[in-house]
């Protein structure tokens, strides 16, 4: 595996190299998850492609970027061992250099959940994802569901632009106990990551009250109530949505997803579950 720092030897890099090409974009603190991301590139382009950027353009919390894991050294083994070709580990002023004034937004998709309370999130996701496509030039891209918003406003963006490249969204990976993978996981206390796992727990008893066609709304807020009897401290959110606008919905029809949000311990986690 090659592991380059500027934009110019990522240049002579993708001058040189033949073959479909994957990325995979990360901001790092790789875990299983993402390695089943580059598994699946694998199966997907001839070669791949790894990126490591703590993107500080869609944190809306100071303090919540400076506590973000950090671990390249371990990480950069975790991609050598999973047969990855390039690693780009790229510095803030190589993304955004002095006089960088652009910024891209996906209006309408952006706006709730997420975008809703984590303001100018997705604007940050939106700008770093469009300067990395057009930097690799992959055939190729794939993304976890887990941040489903985001994948969404990923395809969006893409499709709007004309980036000819695939957006694949790969399945979340999770504990044995249900739990998502998340780089945020290490943020919690033994005490509260044994609670977590109630998040999983209620998309699937959601998930399954609803295919039973029981009431939609009904069903939304016993999950609520159930996380906050868990020891939640808040749920920003816990919604049925239509899969591919993120429209809120009230009852059963068509492709939809689960989508919540809440908070454990000081550590907030995002989950999901397609219906």
């Amino acid at each position: 595996m090659q592991t380059v720092r500027s934009s110019e030897e990522l240049a002579r890099w993708r001058d040189q190299i033949t073959g479909t090409l994957a990325l995979v974009p990360t901001m790092g603190a790789l875990h299983a998850g993402h390695l089943a991301l580059i598994a699946e590139a694998r199966q997907r382009a001839e070669r791949v492609a790894t990126t490591i950027f703590v993107n500080p353009t869609q944190f809306n919390d100071k303090a919540d970027l400076a506590r973000y894991p950090r671990q390249e050294a371990e990480d950069a083994m975790k991609l050598r061992a999973s047969e990855c070709d390039l690693l780009w580990v790229p510095s803030v002023d190589d993304i955004y250099p002095d006089g960088f004034s652009t910024s891209v937004r996906v209006s309408g998709i952006s706006d709730r959940w997420e975008g809703e309370h984590r303001p100018g999130h997705f604007d940050g996701v939106a700008t770093v994802v469009a300067k990395l496509l057009l930097s690799v030039r992959p055939d190729v891209a794939l993304f976890g569901e887990k941040d489903f918003q985001q994948l969404a406003v990923i395809r969006r963006m893409v499709s709007d632009l004309g980036i000819g490249i695939d957006i694949v969204g790969v399945p979340t990976v999770r504990e044995p106990d249900g739990l998502a993978l998340s780089s945020r996981n290490v943020q919690l206390s033994p005490e509260d990551r044994a609670r977590a796992v109630a998040l999983p727990r209620a998309l699937e008893a959601a998930r399954d009250a609803i295919m039973d066609k029981v009431d939609v709304r009904g069903v939304l807020g016993e999950a609520e109530d159930s996380l906050l009897r868990a020891g939640f401290s808040k749920v920003d959110y816990f919604a049925l949505v239509d899969a591919t606008t993120l429209e809120p919905l009230d009852r059963v029809g068509g492709e939809m997803r689960l989508i919540a949000a809440a908070t454990i311990g000081g550590t907030r986690l995002i989950d999901n579950m397609p219906i």
